[in-house]
């Protein structure tokens, strides 16, 4: 089969297209076995591939391996006593091997995709989808009438995070850089929308502030951001886009009665297999009522995933990034 595979660790440009054989239907998340190997029609492209590539992220995979942790595409085959068939159409986090014709998944994390949403938008959903839902409501304790600020919005993250708190009864600002990410992130849900090189906290403030911040972007922003935030207020961190890890004053933490949460979707949820039903069961009832529409931005064929992940490097991405596999 064609998969993209990284030999070295020298950035974006190592990617390149290579013929491997077929996966077999095996996964270190699935030692008893239950894996699903999926016919791949489309795979999303995160900030983690980038990392990747050269060497930083925590999953370091011995050379060479074949990157890509979403994809969309057609049941091959499943284990016995799954609900799943030959034939489904599905969306899964298969952690590595995304960038190929086909790909090993575990069961519990592979779900049947709403006929509401293509491929493409399915290889957008688990990871920033269940990210979204996981940092807003498992660790954030979001509330119906709530307002959420939204950093990096018109990202893969950020707008997946605008449409699942806009489904859930919540008020969203957002905070973009120029005129087309606020068109995707008005798009997106938000209500508001606050430039990142303005005097952004100070709008929010005056726009009522937020009771919640999700901040996949780091940085500079964490000091504003706090001091955007109502009273008992939560900062909830999600990664680190802008590329340096920020550090805190703990004491602004109790000037307003704040609270600052880590939400690493991952590690908490995928040893965890009935907590990914659940997140998926309340996104379906957000797709069903058309709260939940995965936007793409750029598709990107096999061969050009090295643009691909420049264009999450650079920040240039509006939605989410794909490759169109077949």
């Amino acid at each position: 089969m064609r998969a993209v595979q990284i030999s070295e660790l020298t950035g974006p440009s190592a990617l390149k297209v290579v013929d491997v054989p077929e996966p077999e239907p095996t996964h270190p998340l699935s030692p008893n076995g239950d894996v699903v190997l999926i016919d791949v029609e489309t795979a999303g492209v995160s900030f983690p591939e980038v990392l990747q590539s050269r060497g930083q992220y925590q999953l370091k995979p011995e050379l060479p391996f074949i990157p890509g942790a979403e994809v969309a595409g057609t049941v091959r085959s499943a284990p016995e006593g799954s609900s799943l068939k030959p034939g489904d159409r599905v969306a899964s986090m298969c952690m590595l091997g995304a960038f190929a014709e086909v790909a090993a998944a575990p069961a519990f994390i592979t779900f049947k995709l709403a006929d509401e949403l293509d491929t493409a938008q399915g290889a957008a959903l688990i990871l920033n989808y269940h990210t979204a839902y996981f940092s807003l409501v498992t660790r954030g304790g979001l509330q119906a009438g709530e307002t959420v600020l939204v950093h990096g919005a018109a990202g893969g993250v950020g707008t997946a995070t605008l449409q699942v708190a806009k489904g859930l009864g919540a008020r969203c600002f957002a905070v973009v850089s120029d005129d087309e990410k606020e068109r995707v992130a008005r798009e997106a849900g938000a209500d508001e929308v606050f430039r990142s090189t303005g005097p952004w906290k100070d709008e929010v403030r005056e726009a009522g502030r937020a009771d919640m911040v999700i901040d996949p972007v780091g940085g500079d922003r964490m000091t504003d951001s706090l001091r955007s935030l109502n009273e008992s207020g939560r900062l909830v961190v999600v990664g680190f886009t802008g590329g340096s890890i920020p550090e805190v004053r703990v004491n602004r933490l109790l000037l307003n009665n704040l609270s600052l949460i880590g939400a690493g979707w991952g590690a908490f949820t995928l040893p965890k297999p009935e907590l990914n039903g659940e997140i998926q069961s309340k996104l379906d009832e957000l797709i069903a009522s058309g709260h939940v529409r995965p936007i793409v931005g750029a598709h990107f064929p096999l061969e050009e995933a090295p643009a691909a992940l420049e264009m999450i490097e650079g920040r240039r991405a509006l939605g989410k990034v794909v490759l169109d596999v077949r």
